[in-house]
């Protein structure tokens, strides 16, 4: 019934579509089982993409030719550029989407790949022969073998609802939960823990009094993620915020004896940086009240996402808070909240192409991770296709280091300090982040891209075309000089006149000035108008930002010298005995592969660093 596969994705949410689509794009003869092919890509919890360090993640994807950022595009129903108040390399990209057109999208996107089939089935079981994986045992009863299998299988490993008092098996809300493979895994010599995450309750939105709430426009100009032409909405919708209370917080409280997190019915560790209503009130008692978005699920959907308001408290606890949130008084509940918790493999099992350490050609990519986010999961799934086609076609794996992207940054993160929580990306986290800007995406991993295969001639020439023109903007900025022609533009950012003749260059490093303006109205610089927007932006940002530029820039090519220091794979720690006994540890189960590697690893001093440095040297 099957033949042999060179590429099995397992779960086909944000992780597994996009590695099903690498992989086939590269290639590779692809099956993708999911459980359900009606509920492909979709979104568990917010109708939303994009964020604070998630957007350049996804603006990296559409870079190496995923389509996250093309899904996005269609389905959207509101843009923004969050942290617009801050410099670029804070800039983070964020839409509403439409749920069900979203998962609808990536389905018809997938079904155009001729090197794709799909099989609606649960995997209960791996094979394998040896120490290389053989593919996959189904619930019906077929054993389907491939030469790479990837792992995507999100909140489903086991995984266990709760609401209150109750708990039931599930993955998702009416979705049964996937068992076998962790036990499969487990004895083949697999760590494996358990984490926890949550998710809303969702509201009918005509029983909500919008006017007792402050309305949150999109961004009047809307730019997309996607770097290719896709048509964007000529309309948006509007979000909403209104918030707690004193009085809300008191009837959330009269639950906590039934909460199944207080109670220890729930052992794994839930999101740091998305909690539930309920632990807000329990770890910033002091604060009177929080904030509440009220997100459309589409466009012409009336069920509401009430985002700050996860919960796994009883029902009727849930459903009496929200009646005196403001706007809430007459809402009428879809469903409750629950918090879910389910299976995963600290990532510290992985080498850097996502592919386990134990099994070759056995890839994982998603929550199973440790991480939290849609955008995380569909990173780690381009990643893992790329590579398990890379891996059966015996060619290096595409790795991305921390100063190539944000990619990089998360799976570096993921293997040298695993995830005893749910991972989530910051831009924080990214130490080379005025280098790793959502703007260059494009520039920076388009050309990567078309060598594996998977962007187009047409979008590499773009790319091409644009680094000229950037090059050329910049060369005429710093050898155009302006004098008297220049003060009209100066008298709108409050400057007086120039005292001599200045290089334009010199003028646009001013806070207040902006290139755009000093084009329209230097007529030194009206030749600029024939470039791109996006050439004159990013030429803008290098002049701007030049110093800053110049010292990650620095900073990169000091760590590259680390970096190099290559550690043979059969390298001895017990023989250092002047390592720290954690350090020697960390070095054995991890077996970085760098110096540079090494020095990133939790627990591991920079004296235990120095002390390897010397014996490698020796």
């Amino acid at each position: 019934m099957f033949p042999e596969y060179d590429v099995i994705v397992v779960g086909a949410g944000h992780a597994g579509c996009e590695a099903a689509a690498a992989a086939a794009n590269q290639g590779s003869k692809t099956l993708l089982v999911t459980m359900n092919m009606q509920n492909m890509a979709q979104m568990s919890c917010n109708p939303a993409m994009g964020g604070i360090g998630k957007g350049q993640i996804i603006r990296e994807i559409d870079a190496l030719g995923g389509y996250s950022g093309i899904v996005t595009d269609k389905s959207a129903i509101q843009f923004r550029i969050l942290n617009r108040s801050k410099g670029p390399a804070m800039w983070s990209p964020r839409t509403q989407n439409d749920r069900l057109l979203f998962s609808l999208t990536w389905r018809l996107q997938l079904e155009k790949l001729k090197n794709l089939d799909f099989y609606q089935d649960s995997v209960i079981g791996l094979l394998k022969k040896g120490d290389i994986i053989d593919g996959v045992v189904t619930k019906l009863g077929h054993q389907i073998h491939s030469k790479a299998v990837v792992l995507t299988n999100g909140t489903f490993l086991n995984g266990v609802i709760h609401i209150g008092m109750k708990k039931m098996s599930g993955g998702r809300i009416a979705e049964k939960s996937s068992t076998g493979i962790t036990e499969n895994l487990v004895e083949w010599g697999f760590e494996s823990s358990r984490l926890k995450t949550g998710t809303p309750p969702r509201i009918d939105g005509r029983s909500l009094d919008y006017s007792k709430m402050e309305e949150q426009k999109g961004d009047p100009e809307i730019t997309g993620f996607s770097f290719t032409n896709i048509k964007l909405p000529e309309k948006q919708k509007s979000c909403w915020i209104t918030y707690t209370s004193p009085e809300v917080h008191d009837i959330l409280r009269t639950g906590f004896d039934e909460s199944p997190m207080f109670q220890g019915r729930i052992k794994g560790v839930g999101p740091r940086y998305c909690p539930s209503i309920e632990d807000k009130i329990n770890r910033f008692a002091g604060r009177d009240r929080h904030q509440i978005f009220v997100e459309p699920e589409g466009w012409e959907t009336i069920e509401v996402y009430v985002n700050g308001f996860s919960s796994s408290l009883p029902e009727e606890v849930q459903f009496k808070a929200l009646r005196k949130v403001k706007g809430f008084e007459n809402c009428k509940m879809f469903r409750p909240g629950y918090a879910i918790e389910y299976d995963y493999f600290p990532p510290t099992q992985l080498k850097f192409s996502l592919e386990t350490k134990l099994i070759k050609n056995l890839f994982f990519a998603g929550q199973i991770n440790g991480t939290t986010g849609y955008e995380e999961a569909a990173c780690q799934g381009v990643m893992a296709g790329i590579n398990a086609h890379q891996a059966v076609h015996g060619l290096d794996p595409f790795v991305l280091k921390r100063n190539e992207a944000y990619i990089g940054v998360l799976i570096d993160d993921l293997i040298n300090k695993g995830a005893d929580e749910p991972y989530r990306m910051f831009t924080s986290r990214a130490e080379y982040r005025t280098l790793l800007r959502q703007d260059n995406a494009d520039l920076r991993l388009t050309e990567k891209s078309y060598r594996l295969g998977l962007a187009s001639q047409e979008r590499m020439n773009a790319v091409l075309e644009q680094r000229k023109e950037i090059r050329e903007i910049v060369d005429i900025l710093k050898k155009t000089g302006v004098f008297d022609s220049a003060t009209p533009f100066l008298e709108t950012i409050g400057a007086g006149p120039l005292p001599q003749k200045t290089k334009a260059a010199q003028i646009l490093l001013r806070p207040a000035a902006g290139l755009k303006a000093m084009i329209d109205k230097i007529p030194e610089l009206s030749p600029l108008k024939q470039f791109s927007g996006e050439a004159i932006h990013e030429a803008e940002i290098q002049i701007k930002y030049a110093v800053y530029l110049e010292k990650e820039t620095e900073l990169v090519e000091k760590m590259s010298a680390l970096e190099n220091l290559i550690i043979p794979d059969s390298f001895n720690y017990e023989k250092i005995s002047s390592l720290s006994t954690e350090a020697r540890q960390k070095f054995k189960k991890i077996r970085p592969q760098t110096l540079g590697q090494a020095s990133r690893i939790s627990g591991v001093a920079p004296s235990d660093v120095q002390i390897l440095m010397v014996y490698m040297g020796r």
